[in-house]
């Protein structure tokens, strides 16, 4: 039985971080939206509420029944939920009249299980625009700020009134139930520098977690379910050579072999030798894949094609069509493997629903439709950086495993204006040089992401004694933890000198190399 950590989700920017610092501790957690109904299951082992951009005193603000869950389970409320409970009991929760947001000290009142080993002064990062003025009867201060009276708070651990015994000693006559925890802090981000040993506090001491969710232990439970789930049946799956299918497609042979038929398709817009080398690479894992080479197909669709939504709504559509003829090939096939992870779940049955589009999602979409097959999803539950550590754990290759996201468009993307196969050439020469350069020159980790754009414009160049009129090239570099925000890489400026002259000197047809230095927001990583 595995044991689960309860994340309600009241629509914080911040949910995410709870979830991965809970998860860092090595305890398994789920996010639900506040208002999805769940099952007190024997592995729960406690609940958190996130924060919110809500007020507790507007009309409808979100709410949940806190005096019953801690009926069950131990509770920790975060910003909102540290005021929503207040409220619940009986406290005062009103608009502050100070500025709370950003960096502030955490001074503590009170010793208490929650900050063992925290500083007695520790810094925290504050978030909100409430405040609790005076915390319910039955409660205890634990911490409070420069700015604030109550920054942390729990609820005492008995209830009800006292009498005297014969030897004139309190007795405390009626428990209240699991113990339950306000901070009106942010323990989940950076800026609170001893936020996660408090989280850790409340998993471990409260809790009572184990801490035994290792990637060792997913593959041990995720194998054996999905031996349970597919039985003999057969199991096609779309591959990309990328992170997630490549784990996803190595822990469904791990549990039924053969009987997984992987299909990877050559959209013609790859990058240099992908193809080839992908396949190379599952063939060493001893997975069952096969290639489908439709560059021509994706070249004769994509023509004229300028406008970047366009183009990746055909490179999706001939996709589904070029898999559902492979897949014909292979009788009896029941089920669909996918390598959805835990980020696309989330979005999926957010608060507030699914985000506005800004364009079409980078991973292939609509398979199950066109398909109507099973799902098998053995990634559902892990962010992109659990992924590869089961990745590691597994035995994949580190240079498939620690590759950069790369988007299901592929290299059309990264060519504005029109595809054709002389363009997609030119890119695949100046982004391999420039991917190796990194690798070569120990940056390649340092990054979250690189590639070469190429741009729909020509300028005036000199080479020699010949004057050239050819293509601009912008290459991309960022940093960033899970791909929702990005800063510019700050690459050294010998190295761009150096790959600027290796891509102009060796792609002909290239005269000009740009840097972008663009952050997310407000640019996109992807330029199209």
């Amino acid at each position: 039985m595995t044991e689960k950590i309860l994340i309600l989700d009241f629509g914080s920017q911040y949910t995410q971080l709870i979830a991965r610092a809970v998860r860092e501790a090595h305890v398994y957690c789920e996010i639900i939206p506040y208002h999805k109904k769940f099952e007190f299951e024997p592995g729960l082992k406690g609940i958190i509420l996130s924060g919110s951009p809500c007020s507790v005193n507007e009309e409808g603000a979100p709410d949940v029944p806190v005096e019953e869950f801690i009926k069950k389970v131990p509770v920790l409320g975060i910003c909102y939920g540290a005021q929503l409970t207040a409220k619940h009991f009986g406290g005062v929760v009103a608009k502050s009249n100070k500025r709370e947001y950003g960096r502030a000290i955490l001074q503590r009142k009170k010793e208490d299980v929650l900050f063992s080993a925290v500083s007695q002064e520790s810094q925290v990062w504050m978030s909100h625009a409430d405040t609790i003025l005076q915390m319910p009867e039955g409660f205890e201060l634990l911490a409070t700020t420069e700015s604030i009276p109550v920054a942390a708070f729990r609820k005492s651990e008995v209830r009800g009134h006292k009498s005297e015994n014969p030897n004139g000693s309190d007795i405390r006559l009626q428990t209240s139930g699991f113990p339950l925890y306000g901070v009106q802090f942010h323990p989940e981000v950076y800026h609170s520098k001893e936020g996660k040993k408090v989280l850790n506090n409340f998993l471990v001491s409260i809790c009572g977690c184990s801490q035994d969710w290792t990637p060792a232990h997913f593959i041990t439970d995720t194998v054996e379910a999905l031996k349970k789930q597919i039985g003999n049946r057969k199991v096609i799956m779309a591959l990309s050579g990328g992170v997630d299918s490549t784990v996803a497609a190595t822990l469904i042979h791990k549990a039924i072999g053969k009987n997984l038929y992987g299909i990877f398709v050559d959209n013609g817009v790859l990058r240099k030798n992908e193809f080839q080398n992908v396949l190379d690479t599952y063939a060493k894992l001893g997975l069952n894949v096969k290639g489908s080479d439709a560059k021509e197909h994706f070249y004769t669709q994509l023509a004229g094609k300028t406008d970047p939504e366009e183009k990746r709504k055909i490179i999706g559509s001939l996709f589904i069509d070029v898999f559902q003829e492979e897949s014909k090939k292979t009788e009896g096939v029941e089920l669909l493997g996918q390598g959805t992870i835990y980020p696309d779940v989330i979005e999926s049955v957010s608060v507030h629903g699914p985000s506005v589009t800004i364009k079409s999602h980078h991973n292939v979409g609509g398979l199950p439709d066109h398909l109507h097959l099973e799902l098998v999803e053995p990634l559902r539950s892990l962010f992109k950086d659990e992924v590869r550590k089961v990745g590691r754990e597994l035995g994949i290759p580190s240079e498939m495993i620690d590759r950069h996201p790369f988007p299901g468009p592929g290299l059309a993307i990264r060519i504005l204006g029109e595809i054709t196969e002389e363009k997609v050439q030119l890119l695949q020469e100046a982004d391999h040089i420039y991917i190796q350069a990194l690798k070569d020159n120990n940056l390649y980790a340092t990054v979250w992401q690189a590639g070469a754009i190429l741009l729909p414009v020509k300028s005036v160049g000199v080479m020699g004694d010949e004057r050239t009129y050819e293509y601009t090239v912008a290459l991309r570099a960022v940093t960033s933890v899970d791909g929702m925000t990005a800063d510019w890489a700050h690459l050294p400026y010998d190295f761009l000198a150096n790959v600027s002259n290796e891509i102009i000197n060796n792609v002909r047809g290239i005269n000009r190399v740009v840097y972008d230095i663009s952050s997310k927001p407000p640019a996109t990583i992807e330029w199209e």
